[in-house]
């Protein structure tokens, strides 16, 4: 809770001003029955002894009215400053969330679920917002109108008052049991908003799985056991606290009728010296008083759903992030080769029983083409993760350069590097801004090489609009293969030293495959990292690296490996046709014959420059 009453304190002064208005509102409002019962003996005259006082009536009425004149421009001050106050705290908090959600690494996000940091983000946020808003008004009002009517009726007839007394403590009784019910299930209703988050995001992500396995039934059935518990929970919660306000009624209304009952002129001897204007007074200090701890008794249950709310937020806010800067960073050099090595390197999930990589040690070299291969589970996609820091490796290291990426900024780090996912992510807006995301949007010329490049130009081309046209929320309105493309052509428009490709051909093509190969080759002079299950894909990659359970069993060629590695041969035979095998040993062939002509000449080259000079006869 101190995490988020922490960003309260810009605004202290504020507050305070806040609660010294909402204060004074207070004693005003507490005055009006006190004016009243004066206007009442005094100014009509309905005192023992008492006559009507024309000038007392008018000057009585006018102070009423200069009281609850002032009340309302007070309320309508106050209410201004709290909704202001509230706003820009949701806003502030809002914005540190999202900042730091963004720091998180996959790590972080895996521990708390996209769909909880959604309704944290969200429902929990706004619950704080609307709390403050209310707490600001009511922590001090209430409050003091309970204290006051209190204190304001024990001065207008001790007697009578303790009825009032009797009342509040039973009203506070009743508010106990009700809140020991009650609180308990807060924290579960909330926890029931994040499943129910979580069944309907996974419906609506997946509804072209469930309509193609006709599973509508069973995910129906899902969120409606969701549902019915998040329905069933606050039934119960609403239910109980809506026999507080009955009952609340009921204390108000007895304690009215006691009040009147008492005064009659029968208890004079009990209550002497009592009046109606003290009678009318003393009512409508009880009524105060039991409405201002009815307004206490909601203020209460809002307390806990705040500490819910701010305890789930500052999860977050105060969540240790894994994979930060470290103290002393290294400047990048202006020219930046971009050789990655990995050194003996292991990595391990969280909770795993057992490491998903394990000791892997190569060099991707600058400007070449690394590969890596593998049956699924291998662990491909997760060694690459590691070169961006989406995870910290184990154990080991990965250098850039020499440069360990631990000793760099990450915003660095990031910059050398041009990542496309496995699933190509559009975002909403122009075909122009998803290519040139986050970059200067005038470089057209560069945006339209990146297209060509990415062999997405052509049906760029066939849009209305072309560059202009728009993308639907995740890219719906286009197919897997051009989403491809278009992630291909906004990592090519970054101009990095470093491009991952994860896996990123799977939908294209084999035409299209080809010529984007083609055109990678031969334009982007850059260190490539690509993981593929094709070979196809990869076949002319100056290296490949094969895995198997997360360790390496093979690196080089695809002609070397072809020949001396069992499991790329395995995966060869799977995907290649006998002819693509066979020429691919002919190739070989081809390629030892021209080695050993080679090897002859140099060696006969050598030779002749070996022969002894003819020595001339003296």
């Amino acid at each position: 809770m101190k995490t988020i009453l922490s960003y309260l304190k810009p605004y202290r002064l504020s507050i305070i001003f806040i609660f010294i208005l909402v204060g004074t509102r207070a004693v005003l409002t507490l005055l009006l029955p006190l004016i009243l019962g004066l206007l009442i003996n005094e100014g009509i005259g309905l005192a023992e002894g008492a006559s009507p006082d024309t000038f007392k009536i008018f000057l009585y009425s006018g102070y009423m009215l200069i009281a609850s004149l002032l009340s309302i421009i007070i309320t309508v001050g106050s209410g201004y400053m709290e909704t202001t106050i509230s706003s820009k705290f949701a806003k502030t908090l809002r914005r540190d969330y999202y900042l730091k959600v963004q720091q998180f690494s996959l790590t972080e996000v895996d521990d708390f679920s996209i769909a909880s940091l959604i309704t944290r983000s969200t429902n929990d946020i706004r619950q704080l917002q609307m709390n403050v808003n209310t707490m600001l008004r009511l922590i001090i009002l209430q409050p003091v109108f309970a204290a006051g009517a209190i204190i304001f009726s024990i001065v207008q007839q001790p007697t009578l008052s303790m009825v009032l007394i009797a009342s509040i403590s039973a009203l506070i009784f009743m508010i106990a049991i009700v809140f020991s019910i009650v609180l308990p299930r807060f924290e579960k209703v909330q926890l029931l908003v994040d499943k129910l988050n979580q069944v309907i995001r996974e419906n609506l992500s997946g509804l072209r799985v469930v309509r193609a396995f006709n599973t509508q039934k069973v995910q129906e059935n899902k969120i409606k056991k969701a549902a019915k518990d998040s329905m069933d929970l606050n039934i119960f919660v609403n239910r109980v606290l809506t026999v507080m306000f009955p009952v609340m009624s009921i204390i108000m209304g007895v304690t009215s009728v006691v009040i009147i009952y008492l005064g009659n002129e029968y208890f004079l001897g009990v209550v002497d010296g009592f009046d109606p204007g003290g009678l009318i007074a003393l009512q409508q200090y009880s009524m105060q008083a039991i409405l201002a701890f009815m307004f206490l008794s909601f203020t209460f249950i809002m307390i806990p759903r705040a500490l819910i709310s701010a305890r789930r937020v500052a999860e977050v806010l105060n969540r240790n992030i894994e994979i930060k800067d470290s103290e002393t960073v290294y400047e990048l050099p202006e020219t930046f080769k971009g050789e990655i090595t990995f050194h003996d390197v292991s990595f391990q999930y969280q909770d795993a029983p057992q490491p998903i990589l394990k000791n892997i040690s190569f060099t991707a070299k600058a400007n070449q083409t690394t590969a890596f291969i593998g049956s699924t589970g291998s662990g491909k996609s997760t060694l690459i993760h590691l070169i961006p820091r989406f995870y910290d490796v184990s154990r080991g290291s990965i250098t850039i350069d020499g440069i360990d990426i631990r000793e760099m900024k990450q915003h660095d780090l990031h910059q050398l590097i041009g990542y496309v996912p496995q699933q190509g992510i559009l975002f909403s807006g122009s075909i122009k801004k998803n290519i040139l995301f986050g970059q200067d949007i005038t470089d057209e010329k560069g945006m339209e090489q990146a297209a060509t490049i990415a062999q997405a130009k052509p049906f760029i081309e066939s849009f209305e609009g072309q560059y202009d046209y728009m993308i639907a929320q995740g890219g719906k309105n286009v197919s897997g293969g051009q989403r491809q493309c278009l992630s291909i052509a906004r990592a090519i428009a970054k101009k990095p030293r470093i491009y991952i490709f994860d896996d990123s051909f799977s939908a294209l093509d084999y035409q299209t495959d080809q010529a984007l190969r083609q055109a990678l080759s031969q334009e982007i002079k850059s260190t490539k990292l690509i993981v593929a299950q094709r070979i196809n894909s990869i076949k002319d990659a100056d290296q490949i690296v094969v895995l198997e359970q997360g360790i390496i069993v093979g690196i080089g060629t695809h002609e070397s490996l072809l020949k001396d590695n069992q499991v790329y041969q395995e995966i060869a035979s799977s995907q290649l046709s006998k002819e693509e095998l066979s020429r691919s040993a002919n190739h070989n062939k081809d390629q030892k014959i021209n080695r050993l002509v080679q090897c002859v000449a140099a060696f006969k080259v050598w030779d002749i420059l070996k022969k002894p000079k003819i020595l001339k006869a003296p």
